[in-house]
């Protein structure tokens, strides 16, 4: 652990609630968003203030981002999505869903997957018209991510459903949390994937070879809200609500650095989202505590 050497280059402050979301802009810039609905821009090369984009009248779980054509698409809780044009820093258009929780929006294709809290899935275009809608579970779905060909849905009946992208039927449903799975991310090679959840625990399936389930780790106290790679695929981290935030090989998949408030001057209350950005190769972290912590992570390879 001593090879690695961690410091705190930044605290972002600004937000008057909780923080539950990032998103990734470009190399150097990112949105936050969260309880207080205010959606922020940050410039990591211009630390000092961020800029509040607009302000959404409930709180945000869910933000993407479609570098293609410059518009935000934000989940607000109990609302709908809003589609959001961040140059002209206004709302373009926004759809109603009905009274429930949108937890993760992600960009398939040309299509927005929206994941929410009463067990659905849906599918709309860019201009927020529903496509589709499935039902997967009887409970939240929270989070979803892709590699070529398949689609996984983390979901809070302690369950995660790998998915055909074109026909949305399930392929895999893959048991081994006792209890909701917060988080489903690919490694960059898309040769494993990892899932998190309420039960503390890292799940390892081999997607080589039917996703075999091959590692279960205790990685935390308490939840694991979020799990997300460095972009080479040698490292991961992951966020606790424990307050605490890890560093993974994640190739042997053992513990490398734990950032925590005493050691390093860490957040004060749960961490819910992580960003790896490419500018000089820095960690976001957001937290309940209302905060953004920016930090730099030093390998001696």
């Amino acid at each position: 652990m001593s090879r690695i050497h961690v410091k705190k280059l930044h605290t972002f402050l600004g937000h008057n609630d909780s923080i539950y979301t990032l998103q990734v802009l470009d190399d150097h810039r990112f949105i936050s968003a969260g309880g207080d609905g205010m959606v922020v821009m940050w410039d990591l090369r211009s630390p000092d203030e961020g800029e509040v984009i607009v302000k959404i009248p409930s709180s945000v779980y869910a933000l993407t981002y479609d570098p293609r054509d410059g518009f935000l698409y934000a989940g607000q809780n109990n609302q709908g999505i809003h589609k959001i044009d961040l140059q002209a820093k206004k709302e373009m258009k926004s759809i109603q869903l009905g009274e429930y929780q949108i937890f993760d929006i992600q960009i398939v294709g040309d299509v927005l997957w929206a994941g929410l809290s009463n067990g659905e899935v849906l599918v709309l275009s860019k201009d927020l018209t529903i496509l589709k809608r499935v039902k997967y579970a009887n409970d939240r779905i929270r989070s979803i991510d892709q590699i070529e060909g398949e689609i996984v849905i983390g979901c809070s009946d302690n369950v995660a459903r790998v998915v055909d992208p074109d026909t949305m039927d399930v392929k895999q449903v893959l048991k081994g949390h006792k209890n909701s799975v917060f988080a489903a991310k690919y490694h960059p090679s898309g040769k494993y994937l990892i899932t998190t959840g309420r039960d503390a625990h890292l799940k390892v399936w081999d997607t080589q070879e039917n996703y075999l389930l091959r590692e279960s780790i205790a990685g935390h106290l308490y939840t694991i809200n979020d799990v997300i790679f460095r972009a080479d695929g040698r490292y991961f981290i992951t966020g606790s609500m424990d307050k605490s935030v890890k560093l993974w090989d994640a190739h042997n998949f053992r513990l490398l650095k734990v950032l925590d408030k005493h050691r390093h001057a860490g957040h004060g209350n749960s961490v819910n989202k992580l960003l790896w950005m490419n500018y000089r190769d820095l960690l976001v972290t957001c937290s309940d505590d209302r905060s953004i912590s920016v930090w730099e992570i030093k390998f001696a390879e």
